[in-house]
């Protein structure tokens, strides 16, 4: 037998009985949401939160209990699962946004001190910029570059290993060292 229902479920409205139906049904839809829609239908149907608990798979009505009064103050979007704890979203949308336009700009040799992005002078160039992230973490951004697709050895530049362009008098000239083949091994 369950316990007393503090809040039992509002009467469902004809579009929220059948948005529910279609996401208890569905194949695609993220399981969360399918098992929530198929206990607050066994509820709406007259069923108790004990036997909606047992019908998805929990073990305590409990959930139950607070799916119904999630569903009962937000209707539809309480399907949708929020944040499931841990910290908090630091580091939204925006500012991933922020941290890739950053990574797409090329450095400047005199302001940035190099010609290629390493994590730290990224870090050292978000944090310091007028629009920029004063506490943004080395991980923070190697997480966002890598959820963008972007992989460390993919967009590194290399240059050729013993030759190098210098500027001279005469012009820009090519100076090569014959034993790079040998210091390389």
């Amino acid at each position: 037998m369950s316990r007393h229902q503090n809040d039992p479920l509002r009467p469902l409205t004809p579009q929220e009985r059948t948005e529910l139906t279609r996401v208890s049904r569905s194949q695609s839809a993220p399981a969360a949401e399918v098992d929530r829609a198929r206990a607050l239908l066994a509820i709406a149907d007259g069923a108790s939160y004990t036997a909606a608990a047992h019908l998805v798979g929990r073990g305590h009505n409990e959930t139950i209990s607070a799916w119904v009064s999630r569903f009962n103050c937000e209707g539809l979007a309480a399907v949708r699962p929020h944040h499931g704890g841990g910290p908090r979203i630091r580091y939204g949308a925006q500012e991933q946004q922020r941290i890739l336009a950053e990574w797409a700009r090329a450095p400047q040799r005199e302001q940035d001190g190099s010609a290629t992005w390493s994590l730290s002078l990224l870090q050292k160039a978000l944090r310091w910029a007028p629009d920029g992230l004063p506490r943004v973490s080395r991980f923070t951004i190697a997480r966002t570059l890598r959820e963008a697709g972007l992989s460390w050895q993919k967009s590194r530049t290399w240059c050729e290993t013993g030759a190098a362009l210098r500027n001279r008098k005469s012009g820009v000239v090519r100076v090569s060292d014959p034993d790079a083949p040998a210091k390389k091994s």
